[in-house]
């Protein structure tokens, strides 16, 4: 059976690459994040962001190493089981999804996002998948 928007195909798949971990404007963390990482490595909450955070305007995001990866990777996520939202979610976040000319373009350095698909079909794929998550 072939898929259509009601089926959509896998539109990713982690090839654990480690290349969304490095550069891309950074990684945002909420307070949740921030709680959730602070217990797993048995860090202060607040020497936590002290030591492992950078402000971006108004936002926190993980701080990055001189070669432009996370701080927390390692060859692999030290912090996967705790790993960000904005992590977790990736690539179905917000600035990828609007259209299929984004999603395309980050496909360039992200292995795992695939580019087979019709662009028509791709772009339902994608208006499918933020309907039915609000919280993209």
């Amino acid at each position: 059976m072939a898929s259509d928007t009601h089926n959509p195909p896998t539109l990713f798949k982690c090839r654990q690459c480690g290349d969304c971990c490095k550069g891309y404007g950074g990684t945002y963390v909420t307070d949740k994040d921030i709680a959730a990482i602070s217990a797993f490595i048995d860090c202060d909450p607040d020497r936590f962001v002290a030591q492992y955070c950078t402000l971006s305007g108004s936002r926190l995001l993980l701080a990055q190493r001189n070669d432009g990866y996370c701080i927390f990777w390692d060859g692999l996520c030290r912090i996967h089981a705790v790993k960000p939202q904005m992590c977790r979610r990736w690539p179905f976040i917000g600035s990828l999804l609007v259209d299929a000319g984004n999603w395309l373009i980050m496909a360039e350095s992200c292995p795992g996002i695939r580019t087979d698909i019709p662009a028509d079909k791709l772009e339902k794929y994608l208006k499918q998948i933020v309907s039915h998550d609000r919280n993209i």
